[in-house]
């Protein structure tokens, strides 16, 4: 299978030539992409991109002027002729992340980072070449974790609380931990090699994307876990058409396995094993989204996507096995998606830019089935749904600082329509039973399968200095908890995280800093009644930009 994904890059991309620079930003590089963003809220900013389809690319020149406009941003030319833009090669930034947990794991959006105890370290640097119409990033990144012991799932709960579990462990690929020991890993990174034409780009990445207008979590794509090999065929900036402007990617790609075992697997259940072994095959995911920005709305961005993941060896060799995403909506006119044994997610997305009130409101809603048919779907659209609402809102003060507030909303949980409907959570599946990830971790939002979360923020902005706090609620899994506890009305033992969070990022010479402590205050631990913990999480991140 990847020999297929290999040699389609290199078939399509001797179809496209052009002289375009497609650096991109890698996906979750907060204070930049953040900084980039309000500056498009505010109305500061020339910048027309949706921020729905991330790594936003041609990115570093724009960012160092704003960041640091007293430095050279680094890139020398390798052609005679200093002018000459066809032949150049630049040092792209040095990153050091680092992450401390003191008591069990807790966060996302942290790319190659892993759900781990103790002390973390992530670190990443490279270069981009350009030669004509073909590019190179090369940026991978190291990754090391103590990766300490802490309390899991209770080995005191009953066999019938540990079947509920295993229910959720058998269909998907989540280790509680990684590994049993010290985690020292490379990866490839923010890496890709591609062939570009104006605003068109086409190639093979391992880059993490980021689908979708949300700032804490998004449906189908984040950076929660590690980039995964895809093909992409891509806009690097919106297309401009008669009818407003249109972005878009669509991927083919793979999702590795974590090979790690879930806990107690020598378990039973009135005599029969709890654990039943996952298939060996990779999984292969075709994806893609769309935004448009109509010319009759300004600041409007509309958006959709469409996900389809399955094992390897049971894709058909056809347009609609390696393309599905191109296929019907209702099930009622779709291939029999039980024989290939695949699952599909949908959302559709909106943001819309006020800036001069100074904010944008935001939301993306998504289907983890398809509908029968259309009767169906307006008869339950909320079966198999998940959502995310979001908002910021900029207020300017008398002291050359911005006040700013946000919100934003995710709600994963399944729906009542379970009472009377067979339904899998967000990111589990009982065919694919690796589930939406890659890795062992998910491919969309970081609070997990049934997991549903509030954050409010408040932050005071100078240029490109913030300092601010949020105070986040977390509610873990709670599409376990019903089918745990339901039978037994045993209530009031839901997992809740508390998470108060004090966050400052800062720009001192040519290095980048962002510095983050969360005090979290888990409620009924791993779903034990009275059992809370306090865990400190501690982060700080480092990003130099190299200078000529």
């Amino acid at each position: 299978m990847k020999f297929h994904i290999y040699f389609l890059a290199a078939f399509v991309a001797v179809l496209f030539k052009g002289d375009v620079v497609a650096q991109s930003l890698p996906t979750g590089t907060i204070a930049i992409e953040e900084y980039l963003r309000r500056k498009q809220v505010s109305g500061d900013s020339s910048l027309v991109a949706s921020f729905s389809i991330r790594p936003i690319h041609n990115w570093l020149d724009a960012a160092h002027d704003y960041l640091f406009p007293n430095t050279e941003v680094n890139g020398f030319e390798l052609s005679s002729n200093p002018g000459n833009q066809k032949k150049f090669l630049r040092i792209l930034p040095i990153s050091i992340n680092q992450q401390f947990n003191s008591r069990h794991p807790h966060g996302w959006n942290d790319g190659s980072m892993i759900p781990a105890k103790g002390y973390q370290l992530q670190f990443s640097g490279g270069f981009f070449a350009k030669a004509g119409s073909f590019s190179l990033q090369l940026r991978p990144e190291v990754v090391y974790a103590q990766n300490l012991t802490f309390e899991g799932f209770p080995t005191s709960f009953s066999d019938t609380l540990w079947k509920s579990y295993y229910k959720v462990l058998n269909r998907i690929d989540n280790p509680e931990r990684f590994t049993s020991g010290q985690f020292l890993k490379l990866f490839p990174g923010q890496s890709s090699v591609r062939f570009n034409q104006k605003k068109l780009s086409v190639g093979l990445s391992t880059e993490n994307l980021w689908w979708g207008p949300g700032i804490r979590n998004s449906l189908l794509m984040s950076n929660t876990a590690p980039g995964f090999p895809h093909l992409t065929f891509n806009t690097t900036a919106p297309i401009l058409t008669n009818f407003g402007s249109l972005e878009w990617q669509l991927i083919g790609g793979i999702l590795e396995n974590s090979n790690v075992l879930p806990p107690e697997t020598n378990r039973t259940f009135e005599g029969d094993p709890l654990y039943v072994p996952k298939p060996v095959d990779d999984r292969f995911i075709n994806a893609m989204i769309l935004t448009w920005q109509p010319k009759w709305t300004k600041g409007l961005h509309l958006g959709f996507a469409r996900s389809f993941y399955q094992y390897t060896s049971g894709i058909p060799r056809s347009f609609n096995g390696y393309l599905p995403v191109f296929g019907s909506f209702f099930k009622s006119r779709a291939q029999d998606e039980a024989k290939f044994g695949r699952d599909q997610l949908i959302s559709l997305f909106f943001r819309l830019l006020m800036p001069e009130s100074k904010a944008e409101v935001y939301a993306e809603f998504g289907r983890n089935d398809h509908s029968q048919n259309l009767n169906d779907l307006v008869q339950e659209p909320e079966h198999a749904r998940a959502y995310i609402i979001g908002l910021r809102k900029l207020f300017p003060t008398n002291s050359r600082k911005d006040l700013e507030l946000f919100m934003e909303i995710t709600h994963l949980q399944n729906p009542p329509t379970r009472t009377l409907r067979d339904l899998e959570g967000w990111y589990t599946h009982y065919q694919v039973r690796h589930g939406y990830t890659t890795q062992g971790q998910v491919l969309g939002a970081g609070i997990g399968p049934g997991g549903s979360s509030q954050s409010l923020a408040l932050n005071w902005l100078q240029h490109s200095n913030k300092l601010g706090f949020m105070f986040e609620r977390i509610v873990r899994n709670n599409d376990f908890y019903y089918d745990a506890f339901e039978q037994s009305k045993n209530f009031g033992r839901h997992w809740v995280d508390l998470c108060f969070n004090l966050n400052k990022s800062w720009a001192q010479k040519q290095f980048l800093y962002t510095a983050n402590l969360s005090l979290i205050n888990s409620i009924h631990y791993q779903w034990k009644r009275d059992q809370n913990r306090m865990n400190v999480q501690a982060a700080l991140s480092a990003v130099y930009f190299v200078s000529r």
